[in-house]
């Protein structure tokens, strides 16, 4: 063997060492639970643009935000349209992992039926029957989904024992006596659309501190920015042709509401 036979094996094996070193391991992962708050209706963008995915996913939604500003996170996005509680139990909890470090949680609206509410105060001439159904709304909230919500967390820190677990609430939508004057619902059916919100962020929030989670009380986030706020709208309005964006985050209310608060608690 020359003298130079030994440098040039060191420097192949260096090489073979390098080349055969395991890539870095992700600095953690994130898993996005979730229901259409947390995807994409009211951002009229979407993965699928005909609009077939039933979970109706897209790309500027905070989660998704929140993944691509932190590429080094591994991300799975469970999150789908529409999910009840119990659905998210059956469906979403399962993908979470031992080493889950970050999970958000954004449900209950569904669960007590805000949808058909909103629908009712929209086509509905009585102001009356608009209220009653907010209260029934507001009904099943503190009387069926505590212990919905509660089984669900349990579930989620069972699945992800290590993670940090972020509770997503839901905001106001009006600001009474703003500027949308009498076109649309009465102050008194919006008041009442606020109130059912205040009722989900108590429940939701009591439960999340019953499981040692962090809550994000999206109301004051969303206040300035509510509808008739006379400020820009982080919230869709009434729309007739697509009753199913109405009501839900825009584009900017995930990325200067939802995903600027979030990053305020996680980094």
């Amino acid at each position: 063997m020359t003298r130079f036979a030994l440098p040039a094996l060191l420097a192949a094996a260096v090489s073979a060492t390098v080349l055969a070193a395991p890539a870095s391991a992700a600095a953690g992962k994130y898993v996005a639970l979730g229901d259409s708050y947390a995807v994409a209706p009211g951002t009229y963008t979407y993965d699928d643009p005909s609009e077939q995915d039933p979970c109706r996913r897209g790309p500027l939604t905070y989660p998704r935000l929140w993944a691509a500003a932190h590429p080094d996170v591994a991300f799975t996005e469970a999150s789908c349209s529409g999910a009840t509680a119990q659905e998210m139990l059956a469906q979403q909890v399962p993908q979470l992992t031992a080493d889950t470090t970050l999970v958000t949680v954004q449900v209950g609206g569904n669960d007590v039926g805000f949808v058909a509410v909103l629908q009712n105060c929209i086509l509905t001439l009585d102001d009356q029957d608009c209220i009653d159904g907010v209260e029934q709304a507001k009904a099943a909230a503190t009387g069926v989904l505590p212990a919905a919500l509660g089984q669900l967390y349990g579930a989620v820190r069972a699945a992800a024992p290590s993670a940090r677990v972020v509770v997503v609430g839901y905001p106001r939508l009006y600001t009474i006596g703003g500027d949308c004057g009498i076109i649309g619902l009465s102050d008194r059916e919006r008041t009442a659309l606020n109130s059912a919100a205040d009722t989900l962020a108590d429940v939701i929030s009591t439960q999340a501190g019953a499981a040692g989670f962090t809550y994000l009380d999206a109301r004051p986030v969303f206040d300035p920015h509510t509808l008739c706020s006379g400020n820009d709208e982080w919230v869709t309005t009434l729309e007739w042709e697509k009753l199913n964006e109405s009501y839900h985050p825009n584009a900017a209310g995930h990325r200067d509401g939802y995903l600027a608060a979030l990053t305020a608690l996680t980094g």
